[in-house]
């Protein structure tokens, strides 16, 4: 091997193709948008590389060398392989059997799985789906490729994610239809204290601003159970006096299900934003873009989500 002919770049390559393709300088400058001259000096670097004329002239025109002749094949194949490297193929959900793995609560499994999974029987028969229940700090999990998709709620973004604004809004407090506290119009840090509380692990980081609240005034709350399951949390509440601080439009739903009621927090302002995330290894994949997408047009159209944003990378 050459030492001009190891210092070939791809564009190099393709003006070989395009003149032994052409066989006319004029022609393949034209095509190549550069003048003959340069195409000239061009082609003369390529036959030292080759150490072959590659283009000889006759009469008028040029005809291809023996060995030009051996490398028209070769070439285009190795043109288009490269042009394979550059466009990744068109993603076809019908063909694809990757299995995913989806991290979210339970809520959103008991709300929304199942029409994912709808979707997915339709259109990607092929693709199989594990769930996980998310937990605050798993994000070396997406990194790692063991976990594709989660929802979970953050205020700051671990480094090299990706995600979509799903919706936003402020912390309440879940309790008993019959609670004392349902003759309050909203609860003040007294009575929030008063009471024993129900903490949800799953699903991400719901209330840990308001221990990071108590604890700068040297308090803390009564957690009487933790749980990762909304579903437990819902018959514990049910049953008793204890409360669960949860997102208002949980708060909502649950209520509505389940004959709760939750009330505001008068002590603290926070407001709560829930997100579809990825690590940045996965963006440009068209199998997970594809997920995600789905993902975020069943939580927009459900009647369980709130609201949803515009596309973010956080």
């Amino acid at each position: 091997m050459t030492p001009d002919f190891a210092a070939l770049s791809l564009a190099h390559l393709r003006t070989l193709e395009c003149l032994l393709q052409l066989r006319n300088l004029s022609r393949a400058a034209e095509r190549l948008g550069c003048s003959q001259s340069t195409l000239s000096r061009q082609l003369a670097h390529l036959r030292e590389a080759f150490d072959d004329p590659l283009l000889v002239r006759v009469g008028r025109g040029y005809v291809l060398s023996e060995h030009a002749q051996t490398l028209v094949e070769p070439l285009r194949q190795v043109l288009a392989s490269l042009s394979d490297l550059r466009q990744p193929p068109v993603f076809d959900p019908a063909r694809c059997q990757r299995r995913f793995c989806l991290a979210a609560s339970d809520y959103v499994a008991q709300f929304m799985l199942p029409e994912l999974v709808s979707v997915l029987a339709r259109e990607a028969p092929n693709v199989s789906l594990e769930y996980r229940t998310w937990q605050a700090g798993q994000y070396p999990l997406l990194a790692n490729g063991e976990i594709d998709l989660a929802t979970t709620l953050f205020d700051d973004s671990p480094p090299n994610l990706h995600g979509r604004l799903l919706g936003e809004d402020q912390a309440v407090c879940l309790m008993a239809a019959d609670h004392p506290l349902t003759a309050r119009d909203a609860l003040d840090q007294a009575d929030y204290l008063a009471w024993r509380h129900v903490q949800v692990s799953g699903g991400g980081d719901k209330d840990s601003f308001i221990d990071q609240h108590l604890r700068s005034q040297a308090l803390q709350r009564n957690v009487q159970l933790q749980v990762p399951f909304f579903s437990a949390m819902v018959r514990v509440v049910g049953q008793g006096q204890a409360l669960a601080t949860v997102p208002e439009h949980i708060a909502r739903q649950l209520s509505r299900l389940h004959g709760l009621t939750w009330r505001p927090l008068a002590f603290i302002a926070h407001s709560q934003r829930y997100w579809v995330v990825w690590h940045q290894r996965q963006h440009a994949s068209a199998e997970h873009r594809w997920l995600r997408n789905r993902v975020f047009e069943i939580w927009r159209q459900s009647s369980f989500g709130v609201e949803a944003g515009h596309a973010h990378s956080p």
